[in-house]
């Protein structure tokens, strides 16, 4: 599936992702493929991006690599869309 994420400054990634995990309002949840349409706010936290990616060198001060081919961006708020596999992340 195909993830974007954009803050007020940049788009700070886009790409083929395995799955993502964001910090709803509600709790956490992860989204894979052929994942039903939603549209959720975000709270203080990480995305987890699950895949092989490759960031650009001028934002990749924002991210951490976490263990077994994950990647993490702490957010502080924002929304997010899923829907014909392709999520958009409006992130703070």
């Amino acid at each position: 599936m195909y993830l974007e994420i954009v803050s007020p400054e940049a788009t700070l990634f886009s790409g083929e992702v395995d799955s993502v995990t964001v910090p709803g309002v509600n709790g956490g949840f992860e989204m894979l493929k052929d994942h039903a349409p939603i549209v959720s706010l975000l709270k203080e936290g990480f995305v987890k991006i699950s895949g092989n990616i490759s960031l650009k060198e001028e934002v990749q001060n924002k991210f951490i690599k976490g263990e077994k081919n994950t990647t993490l961006l702490k957010i502080s708020s924002g929304t997010i869309e899923m829907k014909d596999n392709k999520v958009i992340v409006l992130a703070d």
